[in-house]
């Protein structure tokens, strides 16, 4: 059985109809990435998951459960964690109010809190700075880190290494690796030497419906196939 299951889902906005009978399924274990070019429904798609927009028809199932028409936090509460494009972090607060907020009971577990410096060892660094005074790669961080502060089974990421520079978007790629090895990534990703590096599995989106799915292997391999689908030689 697929970790996520997302059957003939359409989502509109407003009187605009976004997806257009979207259906994948994403295994458990690894990373799982969406392509497509700008504007293509990738944003939508992860949204659409979470309960922000609430797909009709179609359906979405999280270990055989139906999340169609949950609250977002009734989502959450079932071990699904999203990082939003804009990162959703609290700039106002300091790195430890942060994370604090993202916990369940309002403290850390200490094993967890160890494991997240060591994949990101600026946030310690900066533990009582406030996240607005951040750089942009370490409040990429701080917004990862907020999602897997609780243990997760799945974690939806929205364009992570937009904006970074290459030395930091090699060390979330390093991070996302580890953080893969216990938990499930969906991962919305325009960088596809980044995608490529961490995919196991993979899907294009494009214009509202998916237009190819597979593993990233082969698509890896497939040059005609990523210029017609992503135009990356353009």
């Amino acid at each position: 059985m697929s970790l996520l299951s997302i059957t003939a889902m359409q989502t509109r906005i407003g009187q605009y109809a976004v997806l257009h009978n979207i259906s994948l399924e994403v295994p458990e274990g690894g990373v799982f990435v969406l392509l497509g070019r700008n504007g293509a429904g990738k944003t939508t798609t992860l949204r659409s998951i979470m309960g922000l927009w609430t797909p009709s028809p179609g359906s979405v199932t999280f270990r055989g459960r139906d999340l169609t028409g949950m609250h977002t936090a009734e989502i959450a509460r079932l071990g699904i964690a999203y990082v939003p494009e804009n990162m959703g972090i609290f700039g106002g607060l300091t790195v430890e109010e942060n994370l604090v907020l993202a916990t369940a009971t309002g403290r850390f577990d200490k094993v967890r809190l160890a494991r997240i410096t060591a994949l990101f060892p600026a946030l310690e660094t900066f533990w009582t700075k406030q996240a607005w005074a951040l750089s942009g790669g370490q409040k990429q961080m701080l917004a990862v880190a907020r999602a897997i502060i609780e243990p997760r089974a799945l974690i939806l990421i929205d364009e992570p290494t937009k904006g970074l520079a290459p030395s930091i978007v090699g060390a979330m790629a390093e991070a996302f690796r580890e953080i893969a090895q216990g938990t499930t990534i969906l991962l919305v990703e325009q960088n596809f030497q980044f995608a490529r590096s961490l995919g196991r599995d993979m899907a294009v989106i494009e214009d509202g419906r998916i237009a190819h799915s597979g593993t990233m292997a082969e698509f890896a391999a497939d040059k005609a196939l990523q210029d017609r689908l992503l135009a990356l030689s353009a």
